[in-house]
This record gives C-alpha cells, sequence and structure tokens, in this order.
C-alpha cells in the first residue's frame, strides 16, 4: 500500500504551467502600457495634441482587434509552445523598435505592429487552461493569470518611470522589448502540453481529464495545420446567440475602463492633475494593486461558492456584476480634489475592473465545446474594440482641456456592461448547437 502512494499521488505540473502564464501577460501589459508611461515626454518630443494622442493610445488595438479571429484559429492550428514564443519575440522586436519612431505616422505603424503580434495571446491562454485545468479550477486560474496584467503593472509602473528618467522615453521601449525577447525563449524551452510534458504523472492526468479538462493534444500541439478548413458557419453559430452577446458587451465594459488605466491614465494624473511625473508612478501603481486584489477575490470566491453548491448562475455573474457597478464610481474623481482623493475613486473603480475581470470563464463555460476558440476570438475581438474606441473619444473629449466627460463616458459603459450581464447572459449552461442537438437525438 505504501508504495503505491507517491505513484498515484498527482503531481503539481498545472501550476508552473499558470506560473508560465501569468508571466506573459505581466509581459503582454508591459508593452501595451509603456506607452502610457512615455506619453508626457513623448508630447515634447513631438508635439502631440490630445486627438493624436488618442489615436496612437488607440492603434494597438486597430490591429490587435483585426487579428483576434484569426488569432483564435491560429490556436486551433499551432502548437501553444511554438505559437506564443513567436508572438512574444515579434511584438517584443516591434517594441524595442518604437524607441526609434521619428513621429505620428511611424509610431502608430509599430503600435499597429505590436498589437498584430500580440493577438494570439488570451486565445492560447483559455486554450491552455482548458486543457490542464478542470472546470471547478478554472475560475482560480484565470483569475491568477489575469491578475498578472494589474499585480505586474502595480509594481512596473514606478520601475518604467525610473527607467524612463534615467534612459529617456526611447530607452524604456527597448528595455521593455529586451524583456519579451528573453522570456519568449523561456516559455519555448519550459512549456509542454500535458499529455506531453515529462514531469506530469497519470494522476495529474486523470484528475484533470475527470474534471473536464480537455487534454486535446490534436489542436494544441500538432505543428500541420488541421486538415477541416475554416468553416464560416463557426462564425455565424457564435455571432447568433443571446448568451453570447451578452459577454461580448460585458467585455467591452470591462476593457473600456481598462484601456483607460492602460493609456490615458498616467498623462491624466501629470497633465490635467498636475501631479509630479517620478511620483505620478508610485500613484499609479495604487489602483493597479487595488485591481489585482478585486481580480484574485473574485475568482476565488466563484469557485468557493460553487462549491458550496451555489448555481453557477450566481456564482460566476454575480461578481462581474457588481465589479461593473462598482467601476461606475471613476465618476467621484470629477468632484474631488486632493490626489488622495483622485486615486481613492480611481482604485475603487479599478477594483471594480478587477472583480469583474473573470469573464474569460464564460468563453469555456457558454461556448459550444468544438467553437471555445473561435468563441474566444470573438469575445477578445469586440472586447478589444474599446481599445480602438475608447482612446479616441476620450481624446476628443479632453481636447478643450476638460477631463471630466471622459470619465462620464468610461462610467456608462461600465453601468451598460453590468445590463448586459443582467439581461441577456441568463442561466449559464453550454450553448448546444444544431449539429450537437441532431447527434444526441442519434445517441439517444
Amino acid at each position: 500500500m505504501h508504495t503505491q502512494a507517491p505513484a498515484t499521488k498527482p503531481t503539481k505540473i498545472r501550476y508552473q504551467v499558470l506560473f508560465l502564464i501569468f508571466v506573459n501577460v505581466v509581459i503582454n501589459y508591459m508593452d501595451r502600457s509603456n506607452l502610457a508611461v512615455a506619453a508626457s515626454d513623448m508630447d515634447k518630443a513631438f508635439n502631440f495634441t490630445p486627438i493624436q494622442m488618442g489615436l496612437i493610445f488607440s492603434a494597438f488595438s486597430w490591429t490587435y482587434l483585426l487579428f483576434q479571429i484569426p488569432g483564435g484559429l491560429l490556436v486551433k492550428r499551432f502548437a501553444p509552445r511554438i505559437l506564443y514564443a513567436v508572438s512574444l519575440i515579434t511584438w517584443s522586436l516591434a517594441t524595442i523598435m518604437q524607441g526609434f519612431a521619428k513621429g505620428f505616422a511611424t509610431l502608430f505603424a509599430l503600435r499597429m505592429a505590436t498589437g498584430a503580434f500580440e493577438a494570439p495571446a488570451f486565445p492560447i491562454n483559455n486554450r491552455v487552461v482548458s486543457n490542464w485545468f478542470p472546470a471547478h479550477e478554472r475560475a482560480s486560474a484565470i483569475a491568477v493569470y489575469t491578475s498578472g496584467q494589474f499585480l505586474g503593472l502595480a509594481f512596473l509602473m514606478p520601475v518604467l518611470s525610473k527607467i524612463q528618467f534615467h534612459v529617456g522615453w526611447k530607452g524604456l521601449f527597448v528595455v521593455t522589448g529586451l524583456v519579451g525577447i528573453i522570456w519568449g525563449l523561456i516559455w519555448y524551452f519550459f512549456y509542454r502540453d500535458p499529455l506531453k510534458h515529462p514531469k506530469v504523472n497519470q494522476a495529474e492526468l486523470e484528475h484533470i481529464e475527470r474534471g473536464g479538462g480537455l487534454l486535446d493534444s490534436k489542436t494544441t500541439e500538432t505543428h500541420a495545420p488541421s486538415k477541416k478548413s475554416i468553416q464560416w458557419a463557426d462564425l455565424k453559430e457564435v455571432l447568433s446567440h443571446r448568451k453570447l452577446w451578452g459577454i461580448y458587451l460585458g467585455q467591452f465594459a470591462v476593457n473600456a475602463t481598462l484601456w483607460f488605466f492602460l493609456t490615458w491614465f498616467p498623462k491624466y494624473l501629470v497633465d490635467y492633475r498636475g501631479m509630479d511625473f517620478i511620483h505620478s508612478g508610485y500613484w499609479a501603481s495604487i489602483p493597479y494593486l487595488a485591481a489585482f486584489v478585486g481580480v484574485l477575490s473574485s475568482g476565488f470566491l466563484s469557485d468557493y461558492l460553487i462549491k458550496k453548491g451555489v448555481s453557477a448562475a450566481k456564482a460566476r455573474k454575480r461578481p462581474i456584476i457588481i465589479g461593473l457597478l462598482i467601476s461606475v464610481l471613476i465618476l467621484g474623481a470629477n468632484y474631488v480634489d486632493t490626489p488622495v482623493m483622485v486615486i481613492l475613486f480611481m482604485s475603487l473603480s479599478f477594483f471594480g475592473v478587477g472583480f469583474a475581470s473573470i469573464t474569460w470563464i464564460f468563453v469555456s463555460t457558454l461556448a459550444p465545446k468544438h467553437l471555445i476558440d473561435v468563441t474566444g476570438g470573438v469575445f477578445n475581438f469586440i472586447g478589444q474594440s474599446a481599445g480602438i474606441i475608447v482612446p479616441i473619444v476620450i481624446g476628443f473629449l479632453a481636447s478643450g482641456g476638460n477631463f471630466a466627460p471622459a470619465l462620464i463616458f468610461i462610467a456608462a459603459l461600465g453601468l451598460l456592461g453590468a445590463c448586459s450581464y443582467l439581461f441577456l447572459v441568463g442561466n449559464v449552461e453550454r450553448i448546444q448547437t444544431h449539429d450537437a442537438i441532431k447527434q444526441s437525438s442519434y445517441d439517444e
């Protein structure tokens, strides 16, 4: 009996994989937000108007958005080990080149290149977690890697500000790009699919599969393209369900506030609130810490409620609805003057965004099983359109020197997102396609 115990105890390799994804997300968001840190100094170098700055802030999302659906399809065809390494290294090279931009046109083009190369990242994250984690651990896993965007930036904002202070805005892009290239190589050498990982044991594989993990090596580890051609009917399918539109609109709302913090927030503190540049890096880190607490609280609370017998509809939806409603508190910053109070309302709002950020769980929970990747691509496509719309609209709203209308706009989108989960998502249950229903009736 004793000799059997070590062999039957599941390994914990899935948590090592989760750490790798966490770092990927930190680097992903570092390279989205470095422009926000550099924005004030770049204004001095190039004399950008608020409208031009809004366009540059949006450039990343133009291509990130356009490549979401192709990115989701690429995840079905190529190994995460290869695809993620290529994505990391290429977007990091584009980041380095931003340090050599000569003006609006070249900077806009390089930000577009960064967005294009980052496009497969979150569909890969979702696929890897769906493979490595059973369903009852998935919300917590998604919460952990999603927290990378907040925790990483909370600590990186002061660091990025100091790097820029010492080596300038050009050096900031070079340093952050080099970090990404190094990590891309680390990912390639250490990541493996569950069925091919040399250290995972059979007990852990059984634990994953028994709990609903996909263990789908054919769609994740094959290097050859899938024999099945792209079916546009699949795209039509994932655009035809009210439940899915509920999570699509909710993701747009979450990303609206997120993209304010990734783009305009440091510039808002320096140029519209008169905070010192170096100190603004420390001030800016506080809302990211609040969002980090929010996202972890949401994921673990959701899984805990399910384990206690609370329905999935309540356990998964409530944190998202509550979080989106809390994000509306960003309005409070329009009515206070001291840095402490401004940061307080910003932190409450970003806590709400973090609390609502387990939205990815609904991709793997609601989508038809064979359409998870395509659903993830559309989900991210619609969500990331906020990265185009919000920075540009803020640029127009703030062009007269008053930022208050921009915060009203962001708060209104948060309210819209809460309503989409209340009235569109409904019961949390996997959508059955017509083909799946037919097949089920044959099986009976």
